[in-house]
């Protein structure tokens, strides 16, 4: 698509976080006279406020109201805004259209997308995706769901230029226009169903990443996962699939230790397993997905083995935080839901200390908590989650259980006091944070500061 002109629109930004701020300018620069606005007061005479207003965005704080839909020719709500809420409702009575952030950068970019979407595991991929690209020497840029904005990162990119975008559920579900050389949906199970309510419109959101796809563009499914897999026969795009347990029809699979990649009927090895800095099942699918999805970029092989075997990770996913005593600790604050924390717990042979807790989503728990009875000698819980979550730990037989209330360093300290020679310290919540800290990272971070104060 190419860059459009927004001269003499009208466009209603609502919520002034990342996302908004982002598609804000990117707007304006574009000629279209944006109004920005959120719930909370903020200071005018402050950053970024004073730059938005230089760049003519209108700021509107403090209140949220239909009179915001009078004469807008378009909305941009904020991710995190659902379809359902009444201003949005409303917005769709008089029949404005609402875009998401993604929608606007890709109205203002001629480059190339990768996509990468799926409940867990999206930001590995998308780092690791763009790692590959930027070794090429093709201009690249990461942004989305990774908390850059993906609409100021691509504005007026040219067509040579690559936009590698981490996309969640709720920023595709407002998505129209993206066409993507090559997107991947890397696994699909129970997650914001307070959202979208049922799995199966969880998972129509994530196939629109797939929208406006030709044959000369790539579909990538996961052909371990059962509901991605079924998908194939809906989609335009030439359609390749990951295994991490063997063989694919056409695609990238692992087999006997090794990564490899099958297109036209040729096998090409990529590494072994044993190349790789990043640990778990659950890594080694998300190397192949970005080498997949960069090799159907035009990626060559000797690029893409390089950085696989180069690649060390990226924070808040399984991350080493330092050894105490012996002791490894490490940092999977990512891990914000049960399927992701599970596959933290299978990238361990066992033996854990396991820090988990946070605001709940109220998801099965029998999975996780059957797993953590098998891997975790001591289950410590943290935040407003700690009374299911020890219900459902008893029930599968756990015994050593310590409460710590809302406190991250009575938690680590009481893993501290525990934690013996052979044991591992991990926090893997299994939970959003919005109980004791604004965001996972935040929530990572505060663990390492304290474990670095050992």
């Amino acid at each position: 698509m190419s860059i459009q002109d927004f001269s003499k629109k009208r466009i209603t930004v609502l919520g002034a976080g990342i996302s908004g701020r982002s598609a804000a300018l990117a707007l304006a620069r574009h000629g279209a006279e944006v109004t920005l606005s959120d719930m909370k007061e903020h200071d005018l005479q402050e950053e970024p406020w004073t730059s938005l207003v230089k760049e003519g965005v209108i700021c509107s704080f403090g209140h949220q109201d239909e009179s915001l839909l009078d004469e807008a020719d378009i909305i941009v709500p904020s991710p995190v805004i659902s379809p359902e809420t009444r201003l949005l409702k409303a917005a769709s009575a008089r029949q404005i259209p609402v875009w998401s952030e993604v929608e606007v950068a890709v109205h203002v970019t001629d480059a190339e997308f990768i996509g990468i979407t799926g409940t867990n595991g999206k930001t590995t991929t998308t780092v690791l995706t763009g790692e590959i690209m930027k070794a090429t020497g093709r201009q690249t840029v990461v942004g989305g769901n990774i908390g850059f904005g993906l609409s100021e990162t691509a504005e007026d990119l040219p067509s040579s230029a690559v936009v590698v975008a981490e996309l969640s559920s709720f920023q595709l579900e407002l998505t129209s226009s993206l066409k993507a050389k090559s997107a991947v949906i890397l696994n699909l199970t129970p997650d914001h169903l307070d959202r979208h309510h049922t799995m199966e419109a969880y998972g129509e959101a994530k196939k629109r990443i797939f929208l406006n796809q030709d044959k000369n563009d790539y579909a990538i499914l996961n052909y371990d996962d059962s509901a991605v897999r079924a998908m194939a026969s809906d989609l335009s795009g030439t359609v390749l699939y990951i295994s991490v347990h063997g063989e694919v029809p056409v695609g990238a699979f692992a087999a006997d230790g090794n990564l490899y990649i099958r297109m036209e009927g040729k096998d090409t090895c990529l590494c072994k397993e044993t190349d790789l800095h990043l640990f778990g099942k659950h890594n080694i699918q998300n190397c192949l997905a970005a080498a997949l999805l960069t090799y159907c970029a035009g990626a060559s092989i000797d690029v893409i083995r390089r950085v696989l075997t180069e690649f060390r990770g990226v924070e808040h996913r399984l991350e080493w935080v330092r050894d105490v005593k012996g002791v490894p600790y490490y940092n999977d604050s990512k891990g914000t839901n049960t399927d992701a924390s599970e596959k933290a717990l299978e990238a361990f042979s066992g033996h854990l200390i396991l820090i988990a807790g946070g605001h709940d989503k109220m998801t099965d728990l029998t999975s996780f908590m059957k797993l953590a009875a098998r891997k975790v000698d001591t289950l410590i819980l943290v935040g407003e989650a700690a009374d299911r979550f020890e219900a459902e730990a008893r029930k599968a037989g756990m015994k050593d259980i310590r409460r710590v209330g809302f406190s991250m360093e009575k938690a680590v300290r009481t893993a501290y006091e525990t934690a013996e020679k052979g044991q591992t310290v991990l926090l893997s919540p299994a939970c959003s944070s919005y109980d004791m800290y604004h965001h996972f990272e935040e929530r990572g971070d505060d663990f390492k500061k304290i474990v670095k104060s050992l």
